[in-house]
């Protein structure tokens, strides 16, 4: 028997943001929104760490220009690193001279 995953739009997070700044008892706030603490403590953090980019939905995080640049040329390089060493392979397996390879 599998439970269907609850969705909370970005209002619902964010009066939970909110409330919890002025609530002692976080746990108590859970109880009467029907969530479970984690997510008040892991939207806390999100908001904290992001505010205007939080809780964009799907689980995945609105990047920046700048922020979006990085991860693309991040993967690039991951790219390129892979290509290289893979280049080297090759290079060693036709360098060996065992008489194997086609002669370079």
């Amino acid at each position: 028997m599998s439970r269907e995953r609850r969705k909370f739009d970005r209002e619902f997070k964010l009066m939970a943001v909110e409330l919890s700044k002025s609530r002692e008892n976080i746990n108590e706030l859970a109880r009467e929104l029907g969530i479970r603490p984690e997510l008040i403590y892991r939207w806390r953090s999100e908001h904290l760490e992001k505010p205007d980019a939080s809780f964009t939905g799907h689980g995945k995080a609105r990047h920046t220009p700048e922020e979006a640049e990085i991860a693309k040329l991040k993967k690039q390089l991951r790219d390129v690193e892979m290509e290289r060493d893979i280049l080297k392979k090759a290079i060693s397996i036709f360098s060996r001279g065992d008489g194997k390879s086609t002669g370079l």
